[in-house]
């Protein structure tokens, strides 16, 4: 399908970002990654970060919380367990190397689960929100902080046309809001409870989704969100 990417480029992609991603992306991601952290922390609980990549978030979650991490991209993790040991970070119960399309966890296993900047870097991304649901405690949350396209105008022109090279450097500029609710709608077990701008320029997005009990959507959906078609 046009507009998508497979794994080995953004696995290629991320391996080149490791040395430099937070001198290059630190700051600019700041706002919306501390945003959805004190989202996950308003529940509490053991919440997984997927894409958890070089670490960067890890100090800024509280030494109370309990985090697993999760990340395509070895490099990149190699530089999460660096931050770890060196920074003493307890609250960090385990990272690994694993692809958000297909979690190695039982259902219901988290509070929360954080994405940060990874939705729009997956080859599927119907998957990946699907085993996010899946592995997400009823009553818990789903928080992404990402790049959304805009729908129309000059910004979205651009988009479109820095797309090609977007998806070799491992993302897709243009993906819309559209593909998360029509995500929402066909999964049945999850509600959107929130959705706002984020820093800079509101270019990115804080979106929120709870997990629903089963049944309690009237769609006859188990606690394990079956995928949509």
């Amino acid at each position: 399908m046009a507009g998508e990417i497979d794994i080995d480029t953004v696995a290629k992609a991320y391996a080149r970002w490791a040395p430099v991603y937070d001198l290059v992306f630190g700051a600019v991601f700041d706002a919306g990654r501390k945003a959805s952290i004190a989202a996950a922390e308003r529940l509490g609980g053991r919440i997984l970060d997927v894409g958890i990549g070089t670490g960067i978030s890890l100090t800024d979650y509280a030494p109370t919380q309990r985090i697993v991490g999760v990340d395509y991209s070895e490099p990149m993790l190699r530089k999460a367990h660096e931050r770890v040991l060196a920074q003493g970070l307890t609250h960090v119960e385990a990272l690994a190397v694993m692809d958000a399309q297909h979690l190695g966890f039982r259902d219901a296993f988290f509070d929360a689960v954080v994405a940060q900047y990874v939705i729009t870097t997956v080859p599927d991304p119907v998957a990946a929100l699907d085993e996010f649901a899946r592995v997400t405690k009823p009553g818990g949350e789903i928080i992404l902080v990402n790049h959304l396209g805009a729908e129309a105008g000059p910004r979205r022109l651009f988009e479109q046309s820095f797309a090609p090279l977007a998806r070799r450097l491992g993302w897709r500029p243009e993906f819309r809001w559209q593909r998360l609710a029509q995500w929402a709608e066909r999964h049945g077990g999850v509600r959107l409870i929130e959705r706002r701008p984020m820093p800079p320029l509101g270019h990115f997005s804080l979106i929120r989704f709870e997990r629903l009990s089963a049944g309690a959507d009237g769609k006859g959906r188990g606690a394990d969100g079956g995928r949509g078609g």
